[in-house]
């Protein structure tokens, strides 16, 4: 019997009969999310040995980062020394389809759970089950604040790369850039090159944080470099029209008098990237904060193994680095699990991984990688002492 008018509460629309619609269900040996260097890299490599494989990824376009980097890539030939971004980019793509990995685009993983990935995808729901989940899902830029700071003009540098480098579009006229990193510096250079006045790069500490090679270019362009100095705030109303800066003292405190405010119509902030981890949080990893990796990362092996034995990760998920390093993860986790699927014998694998990591030792060799490198042996320590624990 229904209840009585009186007791009915809610719209109309509530008590209206929904039709259910049939969640498709979809099954892999290997499902990877995130179609960056480390994700394409990682279904390369468990495609090769003969795992089903699956890439999912939100953007309309794989490739992630790849594509907005026109800059050659340094190192040795064996990491691409000397390409561009993109091309190496192309280059995975054509290897992913020539080893028959199967691509979502404009796909989005929202949930995660044992062995299942729930995706929208064309406007329905999808179940998709694997022997092994690959998370390689990247990070997401910082933000900085300070007054002003959310007027039109202020960006990250990646939103910058991708107007200029993706999209053929000019952010701004004059640009100042906050911060550094070897993201500021070549997002920097790279303005220069679309045409825009890059007015300064501002950097808190007291010396850059990026390669001298790189701060060599746009010094040589005639850009200052000022350290010690922070945007103290962007001047305007409906957009920027300018910027204020400070100078700090040993403290990071700004010096009393040493605002002065440069005419800008665009600031670029690039102040450092943050892993985006959340559906290895949902899936239930044990994490770690790690500052020199950019934040909580998920607890792994020297496989890319997490807590959770069916789930892997690769790239900036597990720590922000290059996209030298992204691949060179990806391709481990890959044979890593196309060897726990039993689709590759152990020697092989072995020997393939062996090489991967000689690899990414050199990459994280000499002073600027050396930190990554103790950092991610931190967190290959701390899971193996929370593995002891789980066997007890």
């Amino acid at each position: 019997m229904s209840a009585p008018a009186s007791r009915r509460c809610g719209p109309a629309w509530l008590s209206r009969p929904t039709a259910v619609r049939r969640v498709a269900m979809e099954s892999f040996d290997v499902v990877v999310v995130g179609a960056g260097p480390a994700g394409l890299a990682a279904g390369i490599e468990a495609a090769k040995r003969g795992a089903r494989t699956l890439v999912i990824d939100e953007n309309s376009r794989p490739g992630g980062q790849l594509f907005k980097q026109i800059h050659k890539f340094f190192g040795s030939h064996e990491h691409k020394a000397g390409m561009r971004g993109y091309v190496i980019g192309e280059m995975l793509l054509e290897e992913a389809a020539a080893c028959g990995v199967e691509v979502w685009l404009d796909s989005v993983v929202w949930g995660l759970f044992d062995r299942q990935a729930a995706v929208w995808r064309r406007g329905e729901r999808t179940i998709v089950t694997a022997a092994k989940i690959i998370l390689a899902t990247g990070a997401s830029e910082n933000a900085v604040a300070f007054p002003g700071a959310t007027l039109p003009g202020v960006m990250g540098a990646g939103a910058i790369q991708t107007m200029i480098n993706i999209h053929r579009v000019l952010p701004g006229k004059r640009v100042i850039m906050l911060g550094s990193g070897n993201v500021g510096l070549i997002v920097a250079y790279q303005l220069l090159q679309a045409g825009a006045q890059v007015v300064a790069l501002v950097e808190a500490m007291p010396q850059i944080g990026g390669y001298g090679v790189h701060a060599a270019k746009i010094r040589r362009a005639g850009v200052p470099i000022l350290v010690g100095t922070t945007i103290t705030r962007a001047v305007g109303v409906n957009e920027v029209t300018g910027v204020e800066l400070g100078r700090l003292d040993e403290q990071g405190r700004i010096i009393p008098g040493s605002e002065r405010v440069l005419a800008v119509d665009t600031v670029g902030l690039a102040v450092g990237l943050t892993p985006l981890a959340e559906l290895a949080w949902m899936a239930g990893c044990q994490f770690h904060f790690s500052p020199r990796l950019g934040g909580h990362v998920p607890l792994h092996d020297e496989n890319m193994r997490t807590s959770l034995d069916w789930l892997y990760v690769a790239g900036d998920i597990t720590g922000v680095e290059e996209a030298s390093t992204a691949m060179e993860e990806g391709r481990l986790a890959g044979i890593a699990a196309a060897q726990a699927l039993g689709l590759t014998s152990d020697a092989a694998a072995e020997a393939a991984k062996n090489a991967v990591r000689r690899r990414i030792d050199g990459l994280r060799a000499g002073p600027f990688g050396l930190a990554r490198r103790t950092a991610k042996d931190e967190i290959i320590a701390l899971w193996k002492e929370a593995a002891a624990a789980w066997t007890e």
